[in-house]
């Protein structure tokens, strides 16, 4: 860990100055489910965000990308249960609605929300039940409640994805903080996933846009679960200045510790997401090196990531490179086959594109862990890529089989 961080025992989305939160049961899922979140700055805050590249969009993707170009913002509404995805123009205006009767509540304006929608695809928002949600959500709003907004985002997810951090800043304490949901349809570029990031540090609008990019690229955008992308995927990051220091830009000193700061938690919210895949059993740590280009060693990896074969086979502990092999020369990136290595944890499973003399045991032994690292190696350049992924397993199958 770097000395100049601390991780924040119990962290969460308001343990950065100036952010309140709430998590109610609104209707939305069966029971007494939480299936609504608030959070609000108590004072305008710069905002970037990341949205999902599927051309498909909910509703509220498209609204919270119109809204961001507007200017500082106030507070962000999520739901989940319902992803208001496929609704159409009406999809569009209950996102809107969900804006505007926060921003009444707020007493600020509706572009100064931004909004999430999790959950089913294809089925009208509850709307009524949503905007009763909100007005509760309003009067429930504390500084102590960012994890139970943290769970009442959860859709598949089996626990909350949380967590802050504390660095110093031009003599400040800055804290970063942050509330993330996600399990299955995970796949760059993003995954059906949400993750709102806030901070208390003063940070230039296109400086943090640009910082906000270049974390989730090595973070969110280099883990993979099932392969599949949603309609919904949104990152946030809101920063409210509450922490008093002096607006960082680009040239500052200090830029660099914040922008490592905020890829840290953003790489600790995707390793959760991993962690708690549908099904999953292991988590696999990919690395392909020696490509020719870092270009070549990504379109391997997410071609490796993204093989249904490969990964069962990771399910059933069994290391069948012959998958790997397989899924790397199908991926359309150069390579000699003559020239590849294939290692589990260390153990050489293929030299020079053939199967080595290791034990079959002592492969299998290191292909049946629950973290199981794998390296290939193309041999052809200094190109480098690495992704975090799972196995597949029938558990996820069942899952997924609908009602």
């Amino acid at each position: 860990m770097n000395q100049t961080l601390a991780w924040i025992q119990a962290g969460s989305v308001t343990s950065p100055k100036g952010f309140l939160a709430s998590g109610i049961h609104a209707g939305i899922k069966p029971g007494r489910e939480k299936d609504m979140a608030l959070l609000v700055s108590t004072q305008p805050a710069e905002a970037a965000g990341a949205f999902t590249t599927n051309q498909v969009k909910a509703g509220p993707v498209r609204v919270s990308q119109q809204y961001l170009k507007k200017g500082k913002i106030r507070a962000v509404i999520l739901n989940s249960g319902n992803a208001n995805a496929c609704t159409g123009v009406r999809g569009i205006a209950d996102a809107k609605k969900m804006t505007a009767e926060t921003a009444a509540a707020l007493r600020c304006k509706p572009h100064e929300v931004l909004v999430c929608s999790t959950g089913r695809i294809g089925v009208p928002l509850p709307i009524r039940k949503v905007l009763r949600g909100i007005k509760k959500c309003v009067k429930l709003l504390k500084p102590d409640r960012g994890s139970v907004a943290a769970r009442a985002i959860m859709t598949s997810d089996t626990v909350r994805k949380e967590g802050a951090v504390r660095l110093i800043l031009g003599g400040r304490r800055v804290t970063i903080g942050a509330m993330a949901k996600g399990a299955g349809m995970i796949h760059p570029n993003m995954a059906t996933m949400l993750c709102v990031v806030t901070t208390d540090a003063a940070v230039d609008r296109k400086t943090l846009a640009r910082v906000t990019s270049e974390a989730v690229e090595e973070s969110f955008n280099r883990i993979s679960v099932d392969g599949d992308m949603s309609t919904n995927d949104t990152v946030l990051v809101l920063a409210n200045g509450a922490a008093g220091n002096t607006p960082l830009k680009s040239y500052d000193a200090d830029m660099g510790k914040f922008s490592a700061a905020l890829k840290l938690v953003m790489l600790e919210m995707a390793k959760k997401i991993v962690g708690d895949g549908e099904g999953m059993t292991r988590v696999i740590e990919l690395a392909v090196n020696g490509a020719a280009t870092e270009a070549d060693a990504k379109k391997m990896a997410e071609a490796v990531v993204r093989s249904a074969l490969v990964k069962t086979s990771w399910s059933g502990g069994d290391p069948n490179w012959g998958r790997i092999m397989g899924a790397i020369g199908a991926s359309g990136a150069r390579m000699r086959e003559e020239l590849v290595d294939i290692h589990y944890d260390g153990v050489a499973a293929v030299r020079g594109g053939m199967a080595t003399a290791t034990p079959p045991g002592r492969l299998k032994a290191a292909a049946r862990r629950s973290r199981v690292s794998i390296q290939v190696n193309l041999n052809l350049g200094k190109g480098g890529y690495r992704m975090l992924t799972t196995d597949l397993s029938e558990k996820y199958v069942r899952i997924n089989l609908g009602e």
